[in-house]
């Protein structure tokens, strides 16, 4: 699937880019790796680490069409994990997370028509199901504008699907290097926002392998979820730092009590399999696809109607042990 291969990363500069390419650069032979972001200093802080012959570096703006349609020639693979992502950042500035979280995903879903882009696979958040955010109603719409891509192909061979996925343990901005952080300035007590909180837990290299392992068995307008542990805010604090006090400092603005990655009202369209879910399109498209089956031989079937899956219903939570073994899989960025 990879070997031979032009691949793309729009964002990728960011932690999951950073740690797709040593996947990638470990597992695999590419033909290219074309690393797509906007800013230059994180470029040139990567290419002292990832500088393999195969690896190019594109200075560029998913909100610029035109650098964006250069970046893609000869490109077959793509994954879209540019966006505007922190919360209140997004309630601040509305109008700028649109245009990166909206008009860059129909930027990407244009130019890999243009080109022909064989598979393409946009990064999501559980924050898209059910968004009571901005952040989270712009990708819902990217997520709706990806699924929908696949009705304009036509007889070109490109075919779109989105990822959703939880908190990433090892992300910069997320809370655990936010806490390591605070714990490093020797403050007194850790902030938490409600203690009632609970979040779905992923590391870098769980979400990088759940997209990898999307490319082979995507069909084209599926929205796969895999199956993660939930944590409590109170547990996860507790476990990191077992002798430090916790301050209530109230839910940030636009924040939930708790996530959401396959809405009840989406039941009906909703795919188990053995350690993920898909959620089927709401459209039908001009052919014929049966998203119950992959190419891996996976078998999936419905789940009852009013079935949700989010982090407080979750059958499965971390423990503390669990919670400190999940942390060291992954450097932290602070």
């Amino acid at each position: 699937m990879f070997d031979g291969k032009s691949i793309l990363i729009t964002g990728g500069t960011g932690s999951f880019g950073k740690k797709a390419v040593k996947t990638l650069l470990e597992r695999y032979k590419p033909k290219k790796i074309i690393i797509f972001s906007r800013d230059e200093y994180k470029q040139y802080v990567m290419q002292q680490t990832y500088n393999a012959p195969c690896m190019r570096y594109f200075i560029g703006d998913v909100r610029d069409a035109q650098r964006l349609d250069m970046a893609m020639s000869d490109v077959d693979l793509v994954i879209h994990a540019a966006a505007l992502k922190h919360v209140p950042i997004a309630e601040y500035n509305p109008q700028e997370c649109i245009h990166t979280n909206v008009t860059g995903a129909e930027n990407v879903i244009r130019a890999c028509l243009d080109h022909q882009v064989e598979r393409v696979i946009a990064l999501s958040t559980d924050k898209a199901a059910n968004p009571i955010n901005l952040y989270g109603a712009t990708k819902l719409v990217s997520d709706k504008l990806f699924v929908a891509a696949n009705n304009l192909v036509g007889r070109k061979p490109t075919r779109f699907a989105v990822v959703r996925y939880g908190n990433v343990v090892g992300s910069r901005g997320s809370v655990i290097p936010f806490f390591k952080k605070l714990m490093q300035e020797n403050v007194s007590e850790l902030p938490i926002t409600d203690p009632r909180m609970t979040r779905f837990w992923i590391t870098l290299s769980q979400g990088v392998d759940f997209v990898l392992d999307s490319f082979m068995r995507m069909k084209g307008g599926e929205i796969f979820v895999p199956k993660l542990p939930s944590t409590r805010i109170t547990d996860l604090a507790e476990a990191l730092y077992p002798n430090v006090p916790h301050k209530a400092v109230g839910i940030r603005p636009g924040e939930k009590l708790h996530e959401v990655m396959c809405p009840s009202d989406d039941s009906h369209l909703t795919l188990e399999f053995d350690d993920y879910y898909v959620i089927q399109p709401t459209i039908h498209f001009s052919n014929d696809i049966q998203y119950d089956s992959n190419q891996l031989g996976q078998r999936g079937k419905p789940v009852e109607l009013g079935f949700e899956y989010n982090s407080a219903n979750n059958p499965v939570f971390l423990s503390s042990q669990e919670i400190q073994q999940l942390v060291a899989l992954d450097d932290i960025e602070v």
